[in-house]
Order: C-alpha cells, then structure tokens, then sequence
C-alpha cells in the first residue's frame, strides 16, 4: 500500500508526458503523410520538438517510399519504452518482448484516436466559427480530408449538412473494435 502511494502518481506522470510526446511524434509522421502545410505554426512547433530525438535517428533509419520511418520508429521505441518503465514500477518485471509487441496496437489506437478526435474538432469549429482561418483549422482539414473526402463522395450533404464526419468518427469506432482485440491478442500470446 505504500508502495502504490508513490508508484501511481510517478507512473501517470511518466505516462502522461510519453505518450504526449509519442503524440507530436506521430502527429509529425501524420502532418507529412497528408503533406500538411510546413509552415503553419503548429506544424513548426511539431518539427522543433521532434528534431532533437528524430534528426539523429534519421541518419540510422533512411525513409522508405517516400515515408518517414524513423518518426515511426521512434514512436514505437518510445511506447515500448514506456510500457517497459510501467512494469518495472508496477509489476517489477524487465520484459521486453510483450512491451515491444504491445508498443503496436497501442500506437494503431492512437493514430484512430488522432483521426477521430481531428473530425470531431473540425466538425466542433466549423460549427461555432465557421470561415475563420486560424492555425489549427488549417492543419486538422489536412489531416482530416483523406478520410473525410471519400466519404462526402458517399454521403452528400442532407439540408446543407454535412454528415460524413459523423460516418467517418462511426468507422473509425469499428475500426478500433475490429482491429485492437485481434492485435493485442496477438502481442499477448507472441509475447508470452
């Protein structure tokens, strides 16, 4: 008990500054899949924090087709050096296979995450101040159109309202439903 009195709060601040940093990771590897503008704002503060762990990794992990690998790699050895820092705290453990397996379905969560919580954003903003051009607005339409512009092909705007977003963040619920069980369990049982 008194362990767990230091643990937790020690764990959810190591997690919570993690996974925010594997955020702007991928949101880096995202912001260049969808070739978002590199010199909005958000985009520069992206890079600026990034460079430091990523440009060194570059020089190890060339880009493959045109993609950033090594921003991927670093997510994934950052994730998996998270879950390797929580079992060491909470369990005692030194595993590293299962956190380097459980580093992968973690990381598809949170790029549906990035996705889903992007459209639902846009959908908020286009709502309270739609026309207005700020940072934020610009960066979350380049990352949201490759999803959202299919689906607008599919379901076209009813009473001039525009429901793909609410079809899109629906498949990206199902998506996660469908994929994670599957991968997890994968992780588990190669990891055990």
């Amino acid at each position: 008990m008194g362990s767990d009195y230091l643990t937790n709060p020690l764990v959810f601040l190591f997690q919570t500054l993690f996974d925010l940093y594997i955020l702007v990771v991928l949101l880096r590897f995202l912001l260049q899949l969808v070739r978002a503008d590199f010199y909005n704002p958000i985009s520069q503060f992206v890079v600026k924090i990034t460079s430091p762990l990523l440009l060194p990794l570059r020089r190890v992990v060339p880009a493959v087709r045109g993609l950033d690998t090594a921003s991927l790699v670093l997510a994934w050895g950052l994730k998996t050096l998270e879950l390797v820092l929580v079992l060491w705290f909470t369990a005692g453990s030194l595993s590293l296979l299962l956190p380097l397996l459980m580093a992968i379905p973690e990381l598809v969560e949170l790029t549906i995450n990035i996705f889903f919580w992007a459209i639902l954003i846009q959908a908020i903003l286009s709502w309270v101040n739609p026309g207005v051009y700020n940072p934020a607005s610009a960066l979350l339409y380049s990352l949201t159109l490759p999803l959202l512009r299919p689906a607008q092909r599919i379901i076209p705007p009813i009473g001039g309202i525009d429901l793909s977003p609410m079809a899109v963040m629906l498949g990206l619920i199902v998506l996660k439903m469908l994929i994670l069980p599957p991968l997890r369990g994968l992780a588990v049982t190669l990891g055990a």
